[in-house]
C-alpha cells in the first residue's frame, strides 16, 4: 500500500464476479488486501484465496509443523471475517519460496480451476511502503504474474489440459497491492473494519511480533493518506492494475 497521497481513479469493480487472491503466507492478504475483499464479498463477488506456503517458518517459538497448523487456523478465521469460503494452502517452503516452474504450475492450475475475472497478488518490488520487501513476497508476486499468462496458454504446462482436463483461462486483469498505485479501491467503513478484524485474527502469530496494534495503526494511516484527496472517502487501498 503506497504511502503517497495521489489523485487516482477508482477501480471499476461493479461487474466483478470472481476473484482469486494469491499470496505467500497466512496474514499477507491482511496487509490491506482483505479490506478490498470485504468490499467485494459484500457485493456478492466470489473470492478465493491461494496461499503458496503455510507460513511454517514464521514463529520462532513454535516447531514449523505446529506453526503451520496455528497459522492455517488463524487464516481460516481471517477468511470468515471477510466472507471468503474458498481457501487453499499449498506446501511450498516458507522462507525459501521461488518463482519456479512448479510454483507457476500450481498457481496456473488454481486459476484454471477458479476461472477468475481478476487475480490479486502482492508486490514483487524490493522496496515497499513499510521497508524492504520479504523474499517470499517478491517470489509470490512474480510467480503469480507469470502464472496468469501460463493459465491462458494451452502450450504451457500441457498436462493441465491433457491430463487434468483444465481448459485455459484468461483473467482479465492482475491487481497488485503494495505497489505504486494506478487506481484506488474505496475501503471506507465496514470493509476497513472487517479487514482490520481479519488482521487481528492472526492472534498467535502477531503475539510473536509484539502484537497487531502497530500494524493496524500503520495500515489505517496509510489507507487514510491514500483517501485524502477524495471527497466522501475516508480510507482507500491503492492497487496497480495490469490488463492481461
Amino acid at each position: 500500500m503506497s504511502t503517497e497521497s495521489l489523485d487516482l481513479p477508482f477501480y471499476e469493480d461493479s461487474q466483478l464476479r470472481r476473484v482469486l487472491c494469491v499470496v505467500a503466507h497466512p496474514d499477507d492478504m491482511e496487509y490491506g488486501g482483505s479490506a478490498a475483499v470485504a468490499r467485494w464479498t459484500a457485493q456478492g463477488v466470489e473470492v478465493s484465496y491461494l496461499l503458496l506456503t503455510a507460513g511454517e517458518a514464521g514463529m520462532r517459538s513454535q516447531d514449523p509443523e505446529d506453526a503451520a497448523e496455528i497459522r492455517a487456523a488463524e487464516q481460516r478465521r481471517a477468511c470468515e471475517l471477510v466472507g471468503v469460503e474458498d481457501l487453499v494452502i499449498l506446501d511450498l517452503p516458507d522462507g525459501m519460496l521461488e518463482p519456479s516452474l512448479d510454483a507457476r504450475r500450481q498457481i496456473a492450475r488454481r486459476i484454471r480451476q477458479v476461472r477468475p475475472d481478476v487475480v490479486m497478488t502482492q508486490t514483487w518490488d524490493l522496496q515497499v511502503g513499510w521497508g524492504l520487501n520479504h523474499a517470499d513476497h517478491r517470489a509470490a508476486g512474480l510467480a503469480t504474474l507469470d502464472a496468469v499468462r501460463d493459465a491462458d496458454n494451452p502450450w504451457v504446462f500441457r498436462e493441465l489440459l491433457e491430463q487434468e482436463r483444465l481448459e485455459p483461462w484468461g483473467a482479465r486483469e492482475l491487481l497488485v497491492f503494495g505497489a505504486a498505485a494506478t487506481h484506488l479501491i474505496d475501503i471506507s467503513g465496514e470493509p476497513l473494519q472487517r479487514g482490520m478484524a481479519s488482521l487481528e485474527a492472526h492472534e498467535q502469530y502477531f503475539a510473536e511480533l509484539g502484537g497487531a496494534a502497530g500494524t493496524r495503526e500503520m495500515l489505517e494511516s496509510m489507507a487514510a493518506r491514500q483517501a485524502e484527496p477524495l471527497a466522501g472517502v475516508d480510507h482507500a487501498l491503492g492497487v496497480a492494475v495490469h490488463s492481461m
